[in-house]
């Protein structure tokens, strides 16, 4: 027997029982005749103690040793209320190395001294840490209440392939050379798309699967070239269907994991998100949408600003009073389609463009605004996307600056009708926004031989914090629509056959309207705890170079195994 409690669980009611508990050594400290041992497993820490004659002196302890101890229980004489167990010690009867260890390269603590580098490459030692350990169990309790919900509301949970052919999706995908068909390659699945549209097609009313998908890209802090989706398709539904279920899946979720209840979920298109905000993922826990100046520029005759295709500001309120903050931030702005002016305190003002601004200019500009003594304008011009570019990298410069970005606080939004195409200048030719499944909206589709950039789709972000957590559309269920998408991208008719017959096929069996959405588990997990890194929540992550530096992958193969695959 290894134990007969683990180390989180004894307390009060257990002061005089013989127990056994198994571990690894936390700290030791000697005193004396006796020594003190914090003992730990998976559930908690407990203190030994015992005499220095019970060890014998070629007996050595160190830490991360995995002992075995026989003892009494017995209350603690200096307590410690900030584990369960802190109000009693185990007095040591006998003492077992179950496996010595070497010393550990970092401290195996809560506040560890091991830089990302080290953790990642002894990540088995980082998981025995508190706070990847609980992290890992609080994503292993969001997937049960994924799981739990989506079954109670008549979602069946369906494993779909990962080998798949190659499709072109987007993002580049990862190939596998296959052994037994010379020359041919599988791909590891990008989302499994097309296959939770089949079995819609299939009859399956709606789907779920939490699934790792693979896209050969650059990782980032909050991105892996392996991730977890929470892949959801629902059959016989419309934008509003899909927008209200998953709104009250993500309140559940809130709710459920941390107690909170978040407001009605609100909804604006991808055209206005640009207008008001420069960016399809705002956030808007802190205000500051654009205003447009146009009409204000040609009215008030503002000469210098007239011919410019886009005049944008927004006001930054309650600036308070660290000028030296302020103006580090004012000198990173470099970029010579932007200026800023300040009300200062005793009712006059300051410019950065000097050249051409004056008191009665600036004036106009303050009276538009309504701004208050120790408010800063930040005005934007040029073109119309790179004037809201600009002013959006602004804006959250500026929520950074001023810790606008309150914590505890989330606000989500659906941002809808985002384009179908984009123009991809590398191949002078359109590619899908989201996938080329998705449906564009009816009332577009004649839009789509002279002007298929105008095109909207029925397709759904959704945003929390500036953060996309999901994203999905209704799919297409028209076999001459879908042909004619894929002919729009590009697609020749051999290759549409190659890459999709099988797909354009199922469709003349009585395809269904569907529609779904894919939320970033990964992502989710990260906002829900407020983390700046998904890595601490993956048991195994990669960095963000794409490497796992503890099993030292990707790797060369020898040649031999290159033969077999017929590569020489």
């Amino acid at each position: 027997m290894y134990r007969t409690h683990n180390c989180g669980e004894l307390c009060e009611k257990d002061i005089g029982k013989e127990v056994i508990l198994s571990g690894w050594i936390q700290k030791k400290r000697n005193f004396g005749s006796l020594c003190f041992i914090d003992i730990r497993d998976y559930f908690g820490i407990t203190q030994l103690i015992f005499s220095r004659k019970l060890v014998d002196k070629k007996f050595f302890l160190g830490k991360e040793f995995l002992i075995k101890i026989k003892g009494k229980v017995v209350e603690r004489s200096s307590k410690n209320n900030k584990i369960p167990t802190g109000k009693i010690e185990i007095l040591v009867s006998q003492i077992e190395i179950l496996n010595s260890s070497l010393p550990p390269p970092f401290s195996i603590e809560n506040k560890t001294d091991g830089n990302e580098k080290i953790r990642m490459t002894y990540r088995y030692l980082d998981i025995r840490r508190n706070p990847i350990k609980n992290n890992l169990i609080i994503r292993h309790n969001l997937a049960l209440e994924i799981r739990n919900f989506l079954s109670k509301n008549g979602f069946l949970e369906i494993e779909t392939p990962i080998l798949i052919n190659y499709t072109p999706e987007g993002a580049r995908s990862f190939v596998v050379p296959s052994r037994t068909h010379v020359g041919k390659f599988y791909t590891l699945a990008q989302s499994p798309q097309l296959f939770k549209q089949l079995l819609m097609i299939g009859g399956v009313d709606k789907y779920f699967q939490i699934v790792k998908c693979f896209r050969d890209e650059d990782a980032r802090s909050d991105r892996q070239i392996e991730f977890t989706q929470i892949d959801c398709e629902m059959s016989f539904v419309g934008v509003t269907d899909v927008l209200t279920f998953f709104e009250y899946f993500i309140k559940h979720l809130f709710k459920k994991m941390k107690n909170i209840q978040l407001e009605p979920f609100p909804c604006i298109s991808y055209s206005d998100a640009m207008k008001m905000y420069g960016t399809d993922s705002p956030d808007i826990r802190f205000g500051m949408s654009f205003m447009e100046l146009n009409n204000l520029i040609k009215r008030k005759n503002i000469s210098f600003l007239k011919e410019q295709e886009l005049v944008i500001g927004i006001k930054v309120t309650k600036c308070h009073n660290d000028h030296d903050q302020i103006n580090f931030f004012l000198k990173k702005i470099e970029n010579k389609n932007i200026f800023w002016i300040q009300y200062l305190p005793d009712k006059t003002f300051l410019s950065s463009n000097s050249d051409f601004m004056n008191e009665e200019i600036m004036r106009i500009f303050i009276n538009h605004f309504q701004v208050t003594p120790g408010d800063f304008l930040f005005i934007s011009y040029g073109k119309k996307r790179k004037a809201r570019e600009t002013l959006g990298k602004i804006r959250l410069e500026i929520a950074n600056l001023f810790n606008l970005k309150k914590t505890k606080i989330f606000k989500p939004l659906w941002i809808t009708d985002l384009p179908l195409f984009e123009w991809n200048e590398k191949y002078k030719r359109y590619k899908s926004v989201h996938h080329p499944f998705t449906s564009p909206k009816e009332e577009d589709i004649h839009l789509l031989e002279k002007h298929p950039e105008s095109i909207r789709s029925k397709s759904y972000d959704l945003i929390i914090n500036g953060i996309e957590i999901g994203s999905g559309s209704i799919r297409i269920h028209n076999q001459n629509i879908q042909n004619l998408i894929f002919k729009h991208l590009g697609f020749s008719v051999k290759e549409i056959e190659s890459k999709f017959g099988f797909f354009i096929k199922a469709f003349e069996y009585g395809t269904p309207p569907h529609g779904g959405i894919a939320f970033g588990l990964d992502r989710l997990i990260n906002l829900l705890e407020e983390d700046d890194d998904i890595k601490n929540f993956i048991a195994f992550p990669k960095n963000n170079y794409g490497k796992d530096i503890m099993i030292k992958a990707p790797s060369f193969l020898k040649k031999e195994k290159l033969k077999e695959l017929h590569f020489r």
